[in-house]
Order: structure tokens, then sequence, then C-alpha cells
């Protein structure tokens, strides 16, 4: 292994202008809405990579849908279902920044790999525990929280990786193609999570959960050492502080995390959606609506070579932050399963949308000596915003009802939308053309490149 002193290799395989005479071939408007495949083709790496988040996102949302399902059999309370995202709050937010400052400080590859063994063998106990003649409600929350815990950990080194591994130019690419990669996952997993729940049991959706990160740590067993720069900071509460401070200071990207917290606390409804599909006596509907909204957001995905020709990213996120949260409130007002579905999918495009160019903005303007923390504190926008969704929901449905839980949660999620986009100048004016970060980072990939 290469020691964690060393400077970290050079950031793309091949040099920027060579990739970018790939991208350019690809480029004809009878293709121009199919996925940007340079990031692919460029780096092995980056293959890599998205294969093992292909196959563990797979695994997960069969566990992500069975969890649930698993506390309403047992316990039969929509609270109880909700108070799952209470249980991973806390090591969320405690983890993901200490994971980020881990991730700017020690080798990426050996977090990556040792969180995804993590991972893998707390599958292996939610197994053993749904094999058991009674299985018991609290390994559930406590499996819960570890997970949360060892994902926190991880993810800031794989979002900190990719800016290493993929040529600037095309990180908008790399940003799509991710999220098709998820979105297969969350089509196929809670789709089938639903038939294999119902016909095989919980433990057949555990079970294959395990498999899938056995696979995944073999494929990142071959991806090259990503060693902490010279300069970096050891991880600390100080270091911590320092991101913090500078995403403070670039009020375009805490105009980020706030529009994302705020759509996502307000309107996340996947606590109640086993409630709903009972309300709307369509219980076999249930691997559907969680399949609906990474539906919807791989069709974006599919589509997603429109997005290199947009430069006002903030003005997308704040669109699409709106977008979503109107789609779930006609969700939560429609009577027919169907047109419930189809609402769902069309909050996952928003949703997609938005994460796009919320990932275009962070890559393509960060240092690589805050990528690590800094995607740490992008770790607590994008997920605390749903765990805490998930509580809000719960309780709602508990006090008011499911359907009004998901219809006001929407339209609050729009209102706050709409509330932050006027308060956020900086946001609605980015320009990737013009932002200082983006042409300083542009450069200094550039010239390391060249």
């Amino acid at each position: 292994m290469t020691d964690d002193t060393q400077a970290p290799p050079a950031p793309p395989t091949a040099p920027e202008d060579a990739t970018a005479g790939l991208s350019a071939r690809r480029s004809p408007k009878s293709r121009s809405l199919l996925p940007d495949l340079a990031p692919w083709h460029a780096s092995a790496d980056f293959r890599r990579l998205w294969l093992s988040g292909l196959i563990s996102n797979f695994g997960t949302f069969l566990t992500f849908v069975a969890v649930p399902v698993q506390v309403k059999d047992l316990t039969g309370s929509a609270a109880a279902v909700g108070a799952i995202g209470a249980v991973e709050l806390v090591p969320l937010i405690v983890f993901g920044l200490y994971g980020g400052a881990l991730a700017d400080a020690h080798d990426k590859r050996k977090l990556i790999l040792s969180t995804e063994a993590g991972q893998g063998l707390l599958s292996a106990v939610l197994l053993v525990n749904a094999l058991l003649p009674r299985p018991a409600v609290w390994p559930l929350y406590l499996v819960a929280a570890l997970a949360s815990a060892l994902g926190a950990l991880q993810r800031p080194a794989l979002d900190s990786l990719i800016p290493r591994i993929v040529a600037h130019e095309h990180l908008p690419a790399a940003a799509s193609l991710n999220s098709l990669r998820w979105t297969v996952g969350g089509v196929a997993g809670p789709a089938l999570a639903g038939v294999v729940v119902a016909f095989a049991g919980l433990g057949a959706a555990y079970g294959a959960d395990v498999v899938t990160f056995v696979v995944s740590v073999v494929l990142c067993l071959r991806l090259a050492a990503s060693p902490a720069a010279h300069e970096a900071a050891k991880p600390s509460l100080r270091s911590i502080a320092q991101g913090a401070r500078y995403a403070w200071n670039r009020k375009e990207l805490l105009g980020t995390y706030v529009i994302d917290l705020a759509a996502m606390f307000f309107a996340m409804p996947l606590a109640v959606l086993p409630f709903l599909a009972d309300e709307l006596r369509a219980e076999w509907s249930l691997g559907l609506m969680y399949a609906a909204v990474p539906a919807g957001s791989l069709l974006v995905s599919l589509t997603g070579g429109w997005t290199s020709r947009i430069h006002r990213h903030g003005r997308m996120v704040v669109l699409a932050a709106a977008g979503w949260g109107l789609a779930i409130a006609a969700a939560g007002l429609m009577r027919n399963v169907w047109l419930v579905l189809l609402f769902l999918a069309l909050a996952g495009g928003f949703d997609m949308v938005s994460g796009i160019f919320r990932g275009a903005m962070w890559n393509q303007t960060i240092p690589d000596g805050l990528r690590g923390r800094l995607a740490g504190i992008e770790l607590l926008s994008y997920s605390v915003g749903p765990q805490l969704g998930q509580v809000r929901a719960g309780g709602m449905a508990a006090w008011r009802g499911v359907r009004m839980s998901v219809w006001s949660g929407g339209l609050l999620c729009t209102g706050a939308v709409a509330l932050l986009a006027l308060c956020l100048p900086g946001l609605m004016r980015y320009d990737v053309r013009t932002n200082e970060h983006a042409l300083r980072l542009r450069a200094e990939r550039t010239g390391t490149a060249g």
C-alpha cells in the first residue's frame, strides 16, 4: 500500500484534452439526450467504483424495503417505522462530519473497503434475526444506527474520490452516471423486494444483500490507492470547523445544502408508504411505490445528456426542489393508486435533476484538500433531511392521517424552497462559466493534466 504521506495520484488517467475528443464524438444532436459515457471510457477506477456501487445499491434497496416492512409487521405502528429515521440521525451527523475529516487525512480506498465490509456484516445480522423463530425489534434499530454510521464514514471518501479519478470537464457526466447507477438499483431493488418479501420472506431479501456486499468488496479491492495530500489536516474538531467555515463563506454552496434539507424534511414520504398502500387497498403496490421515485430518477439519468449544456446550476436546483414538493403533494391527494405511482415517479425525476446539479456545483468548485470535509457536510444536507423527514412523516401520519402527512408536506416543501430562493440570490446567480471558484479549479486541473 502507498504511504498516507505521499502526494495524491494524478486526477484523471488521460489528459482532459484527449478525453474531450471522446465527448465531442458523442454529441450529435440525435444522441444529445443519451448519457455521456466519457468518464466511463477514460477512467478504469470510475468503472470499478460504478459497478461496485450498482451491485451493493441493489442489495441495499432490498433491505431498505424489508426493514420498514418488518418493523410494521412486528409493531403495527407508523410512528415505530418513522423512528427508524430517528435512530439513524445522530450517527449520520456525528460520523458524517468525522468521515469527511478522515477522507481528507487518510487513504480513501482503505476507508471505502473497510466500511463496505462492515455494512455487509450488518446485513448478515439482519439475516440471522429474520431467521429466528421470534425475530426481535431492537436489532433492527441497532443495525439501522450502525449502518448509518458506516455509511456516513464511507460517503465522503466516495464523493471526494470522484474528482481525483474523473477529468474536470466530465464531472457533470460522472454525476449523471452515478445517478443512473443509483436509480437502476433503486428501481429494481424495491420492485423485486416486494415480490421477494411476499413470496420468499425477509430472510431472502437480507441474504441477497449480503451477497451483493461480498461482490462489491471484491471490486473495490482493485481500486488504486488514493492517499491524502501532503498538506492534509489531521482529523480534528478544528479541521471540521475549517470545512464548515469554507461552506458558510460560499453562499451558493450553502444554498444547495439548505434547499435540499428543506425539500427532504417536508416532503419525504417513504416511512408512511406501507400505510398508504393499505389505505388505498393496494398492498400489492408497496414495492412499486418504493420503486416509483427511483424510476422517475432513472428516466432523467437515461436522458441526462442535456445536463452538460446547462450552466446556471443553482436555478435548476431551486426549480427541481420546488417541483419535487408539488409532485409529492399531488401524490398525497390522489385516490387512484396508479396516479399516486405516476406522481411519485415525477417527484423522483425532479429529485434527480436537483441531485445532478448539486453534485456538479460541489465537484467543480471545491478544492481537493477540502473535498472530504465538504463531502461530509454534503452528506448531512442530503441525508439528514430524509431521516428527519421520515420522523416528521411518521409522526404526522399518526397524528393527522397518512394522506394529510404526504400532501401537506409537499406543499410546505414548495413554500420553503420559494422562500429560501428569495433569501439566497447567490445561488440563483451561480453560473459555472463565470464563477471564480469553478474557473480556478478548472485552471488547476488543466495545468495538472497538461
